[in-house]
């Protein structure tokens, strides 16, 4: 009996390899669960673009009837170009003047009215600033290409892609549109408006210059206020400051106000710069105000282990050498932990460009149709934009809405990208 116990015991070199066996297969097993979850990210993150990408193409290009039109004095009711005359011209006069011109046939007043819809709202403002620019082609007649109707815009890429949408087209219309493009007189064009135009209660002529310059702005104020201050107070806390209640009390609440919920810091800015200073609402200064209440915990926090990075060595050294502690600081210390400092920096502001919350709080929501030229004019950012423009009925609004978000993811990737440049090009291996 005892041999045979023996034979069937394993021996320690058969326990060993089934050991490293149930090892390798936990391992194997461990890195096919990273290896799935970096695949179902990406596979997230391609979902998300694809969609994002797909619902905002089409606002890069918009739909354009091509015509001759005449700047007849008497339809316009001017004589002369001057402002005033210009303000009361009749321009949507020869811009229904130059459709019936496609149209001749048409004839009643219903149907006249359905002719004159194919053409944008807007259509006689750029008629009028090309006469203002041009006050020579008053009697003229001249070709032009003119913003369609964004019903019309929408039945045109609908129609190309294959799935025609004419909920909003009436049947004579979509012949009359047929009609054009089978002429060539309606085309797609490359969408400058939509980067070269404030917003609009029109989809066809609503652009986002305004809320990019109002983004500019905003971030321009926030930059110029967080960095100074939060690498400041860095240097006080890591370089001056002895440890006590009072510093372990203040890193606390940094690190705590980092973790803040973002519209807790526009019911401060709600609170603090309108209610109690009065300053007026939907303004870069205010928001950029805002906006670096809620990077300042993150710039620190990156300053300060940016400073504690840099080895103690270069310190002792600057100091043996009979640098002050200020001299040590500034022409030691700091130019070593600037890529980290930058680094953060990039990324907080990177974060305060995509914030939302906190600027709806203190009124940037409003809706502005003007270009901002400064930070104390009134104007919206590109989140709060993106969030008007999803909330809109009109079905042009949803591309406008993905284009949007396609800029902002755009300036996202490229502010990390910078952040990510800086560092390598910056930093100094010791």
């Amino acid at each position: 009996m005892n041999s045979t116990n023996n034979a069937e015991k394993p021996t320690t070199a058969e326990l060993v390899e089934r050991s490293l066996a149930k090892r390798r297969a936990s391992e194997w097993r461990f890195k096919q669960m990273g290896r799935a979850s970096v695949a179902v990210g990406i596979i997230a993150l391609l979902i998300l673009f694809t969609q994002i990408i797909g619902n905002g193409i089409g606002a890069f290009r918009q739909s354009f009837v091509h015509m001759e039109i005449e700047f007849d004095p008497d339809t316009l009711g001017m004589t002369e170009v001057n402002q005033e005359q210009l303000a009361l011209a009749n321009f949507d006069g020869i811009v229904r003047n130059g459709l019936r011109e496609l149209f001749p046939e048409v004839k009643g007043r219903r149907e006249k009215r359905e002719l004159y819809s194919i053409a944008s709202y807007g259509a006689g403002f750029k008629l009028r600033d090309m006469l203002a620019a041009d006050p020579s082609l008053l009697g003229q007649r001249v070709s032009v290409r003119l913003l369609v109707d964004d019903d019309v815009d929408t039945y045109v890429k609908s129609l190309r892609a294959g799935d025609p949408y004419e909920d909003r087209i009436s049947e004579a219309q979509r012949k009359r549109i047929d009609k054009l493009l089978e002429s060539g007189a309606l085309r797609l064009h490359f969408n400058t408006g939509f980067f070269t135009s404030a917003d609009s209660a029109e989809p066809e002529q609503a652009g986002i210059l305004g809320a990019l310059l109002g983004s500019l702005f905003t971030l321009l104020v926030t930059g110029s206020l967080s960095f100074p201050i939060g690498v400041a107070a860095a240097i006080y806390l890591e370089e001056y400051a002895k440890r006590s209640r009072l510093t372990d009390f203040i890193e606390v609440n940094i690190n705590n106000l980092a973790a803040v919920p973002s519209v807790i810091f526009g019911l401060l800015g709600l609170a603090i710069f309108l209610n109690f200073f009065n300053m007026p609402r939907s303004m870069p200064l205010v928001g950029g105000l805002v906006l670096t209440l809620m990077t300042l915990p993150t710039v620190i926090i990156s300053s300060r282990a940016a400073i504690k990075a840099v080895p103690p060595s270069i310190r002792e050294a600057a100091l043996g050498m009979g640098a002050s502690k200020m001299q040590m600081i500034l022409q030691h210390v700091l130019p070593l932990a600037m890529p980290g400092m930058l680094t953060g920096a990039i990324i907080g502001m990177a974060q305060a460009l995509g914030e939302t919350a906190p600027l709806l709080m203190i009124g940037m929501v409003a809706f502005i149709a003007e270009v901002p030229a400064g930070i104390t004019d009134p104007a919206t950012v590109l989140p709060v934009q993106i969030f008007l423009w999803a909330d809109s009925p009109e079905r042009a609004f949803v591309e406008r809405t993905s284009a949007a978000i396609m800029v902002l993811l755009a300036f996202l990737i490229t502010m990390n990208t910078l952040a990510i440049w800086l560092r390598r090009r910056l930093e100094r291996r010791w």
